[in-house]
């Protein structure tokens, strides 16, 4: 019997890879900033869909090379230290 990746099958994370083809660039309208609420949770890590959002330490850091506005970690957040805020 051959051995299934379970890893895929129930956490289907994507991740950007380095390269143009998956950057924002400029139309991003709204972006989150992590206030110092953050209690490192992992729930916005979990949720992004782009796989932008890293967890280093006591705090989530975004990749806003990536990042593309969808506000997903801002309302996964359990203590609301994400906030979407406007670039324009």
């Amino acid at each position: 019997m051959s051995s299934l990746s379970f890893e895929y099958q129930f956490f289907p994370v994507s991740h950007p890879a380095e390269g143009a083809g998956g950057k924002t660039g400029n139309w991003r309208v709204v972006k989150p900033i992590v206030s110092e609420r953050c209690i490192a949770c992992n729930a916005c890590f979990l949720w992004c869909p782009e796989g932008t959002i890293q967890v280093r330490g006591k705090r989530a850091e975004v990749n806003y090379e990536y990042c593309k506005g969808c506000g997903v970690c801002a309302n996964v957040c359990p203590v609301k230290a994400i906030s979407m805020v406007s670039e324009t």
